[in-house]
C-alpha cells in the first residue's frame, strides 16, 4: 500500500494516516532510509510546521521517530511551505518535512517531504521509506539515538532570503498594502518581509488559535481582502493560503489578480521576460491568447505543482503556476512561494512605475464555467462514443472562440465538465449540456 500522494500524506487528523502512531513509524522509516542514503553518519532533517493545533501533536510524533532511527533534527516552528525548503538547503540538511494540509480546514494535516536541495523527494526514496513503513519499529542501539535542537532564528533567515529576491536599488516605500495571512503559516513572517522593504502594513488574519486556519480567509476567501483594500484605500492587497505557497493578490479597486494574472504580468510586463511559461490545463484560454500575442510560450501541464516544476525542468524555464496563485519562480526559490511570488510582482510595479491595475490592463479572463457531476461509479467518459461526440461538437462551436476540459477526479467518483469562451450565455448553456449528457451516459 502507498500511503503518499501527488503532494505527500494528507488526510483527517485522528484518521490513518495521519494519526500520532503513524507518524511516529514514518519518522522512523524516514529515518532508516535517510540514513541509507545519505554520506552523513547522523544526518539531519528540518521540520517545519502550520499552524494548526494539530502540527504540535505530529510534530512530537515525527521528531521522536527520526531520533530513534538515528538521525538529529532541527525544529523551525511554525513556517511557510517554502522556507522549509529553503532552510533545507540553508542548513545543508538531508532532508525537510512540512506539517501542514495547506488550504485545507483546520481538521485535516498532512506531511511533505523535501530533499536536500529543496525540492520535491526523488520517487526512489519516496518508495524505500513507504516499502520500510512495512517493518517493525526495533531500536538496535541506544547509543546510536539522535537529537533534536530548535533553529532560534528561522524566521529571521527566511525573511532575508525573501528579501533577497527583490533588487537591492528598489523599496516598498509609499506603497500601502493589505495582507491577509490566513491565520496561517506566514502570520509574522509575511507582513515583516514587507515593512522592512519599505511598505505600510495593514495585517489581516493574523492571530492563529489553531483552529482558525483558512477559515473565511486567505487566497481561497478573498472576499474580505478586498473590501479591506478599498476600505483603507490601500495600493494593493496579498492573501496567503494556509501554508503560504499559494498567493493571490488584489488591486487598489478590489478587483482579484488570480495565479493567471500574475504569470501574465511577469511574462509580459517584466523587464527580464521569461523563455516559456508552464500552466495547467486549468489556465484560462485568455492566458494563452496574451502569451501567444506576446511570442511567450505556453505549456499546458496537468493540474498540480508537481506537474508545473516537471514541464519547467523539462523545458529549462523558471516561471509557471497555477490560476490558483501557486507560483513557481525556479530562479529565485525550488518551489511555489506566496512571498515571492508577490514580491516579483511588486519589483514590476516599482520598475514600470505602475499600479496594479494598470499591469494587466485589457487582460481578461474568458468567461469559465466549470459542473461537477457526481457519479454513483467513475467512468471513462471518453471511452462513451455518444460522450465523445458530443464533446467534439462544442470544441467545433467554440474553435478559437473558447475550449472545454472534460477531467475525472482523482479522489471522488466526480467528473469535472468545465467550458471557456467568450460568451457567457453561450459557455454556460455548453457546460450544463454537456454535464447532462455525462449524467445520461453514466446511468
Amino acid at each position: 500500500m502507498s500511503y503518499f500522494g501527488t503532494d505527500g500524506i494528507r488526510g483527517k487528523f485522528g484518521e490513518l494516516p495521519i494519526t500520532p502512531e503513524f507518524a511516529l513509524k514514518l519518522g522512523f522509516a524516514a529515518g532508516k532510509v535517510l540514513k541509507q542514503y545519505s554520506k552523513k553518519a547522523k544526518p539531519i532533517v528540518v521540520l517545519g510546521k502550520d499552524t494548526r493545533l494539530s502540527g504540535y501533536i505530529l510534530e512530537s510524533a515525527l521528531q521522536a521517530g527520526l531520533n530513534a532511527a538515528g538521525v538529529y533534527v532541527h525544529l523551525l516552528g511554525p513556517l511557510p511551505t517554502p522556507a522549509i525548503a529553503h532552510l533545507t538547503r540553508a542548513l545543508h540538511a538531508s532532508l525537510g518535512i512540512v506539517i501542514s494540509a495547506s488550504h485545507n480546514p483546520y481538521f485535516d494535516n498532512g506531511i511533505k517531504f523535501f530533499s536536500s536541495e529543496g525540492k520535491k523527494l526523488p520517487d526512489e526514496i519516496q518508495e524505500a521509506i513507504n516499502k520500510e513503513l512495512e517493518n517493525d519499529l526495533v531500536i538496535e542501539d541506544p547509543a546510536n539515538l539522535g537529537k533534536s535542537v530548535r533553529v532560534k532564528d528561522a524566521n529571521g533567515r527566511y525573511i532575508e532570503f525573501c528579501k533577497s529576491t527583490f533588487p537591492y536599488h528598489f523599496d516598498l516605500t509609499g506603497l500601502k498594502i493589505v495582507v491577509d495571512c490566513a491565520n496561517g503559516a506566514a502570520y509574522s513572517v509575511g507582513p515583516s518581509v514587507y515593512r522592512e522593504l519599505g511598505a505600510k502594513v495593514i495585517a489581516l488574519f493574523n492571530e492563529p488559535d489553531g483552529l482558525n486556519i483558512n477559515k473565511d480567509c486567505g487566497s481561497t476567501h478573498p472576499e474580505f481582502l478586498q473590501k479591506a483594500v478599498v476600505e483603507h484605500q490601500a495600493d494593493l492587497g496579498i492573501a496567503f493560503d494556509g501554508d503560504a505557497d499559494r498567493v493571490i493578490m488584489v488591486d487598489k479597486n478590489g478587483q482579484q489578480i488570480t495565479g493567471d494574472h500574475i504569470l501574465y504580468i511577469l511574462a509580459t510586463q517584466a523587464s527580464q521576460k521569461p523563455a516559456g511559461i508552464v500552466g495547467t490545463v486549468m489556465s484560462n484560454m485568455a492566458l494563452e491568447i496574451a502569451l501567444d500575442q506576446a511570442n511567450v510560450p505556453l505549456l499546458r501541464a496537468k493540474v498540480g505543482d508537481r506537474y508545473v516544476l516537471q514541464g519547467l525542468e523539462e523545458k529549462g524555464w523558471v516561471t509557471g503556476g497555477e490560476p490558483s496563485g501557486h507560483i513557481l519562480t525556479l530562479d529565485k526559490s525550488t518551489t511555489g512561494d506566496a512571498i515571492i511570488a508577490s514580491l516579483q510582482v511588486l519589483t514590476v510595479m516599482v520598475e514600470q512605475g505602475k499600479a496594479l491595475h494598470e499591469l494587466v490592463e485589457g487582460f481578461e479572463l474568458l468567461p469559465n464555467v466549470l459542473v461537477n457531476v457526481r457519479l454513483a461509479a467513475m467512468f471513462d467518459p471518453y471511452a462513451v462514443p455518444a460522450l465523445v461526440s458530443e464533446f467534439e461538437k462544442a470544441e467545433a462551436q467554440l474553435k478559437g472562440r473558447g475550449r472545454i476540459l472534460i477531467r475525472k477526479s482523482g479522489t471522488e467518483p466526480v467528473i469535472r465538465v468545465m467550458v471557456e469562451g467568450n460568451d457567457l450565455e453561450e459557455v454556460t448553456a455548453l457546460a450544463n449540456h454537456l454535464a447532462d449528457a455525462v449524467r445520461a451516459n453514466a446511468a
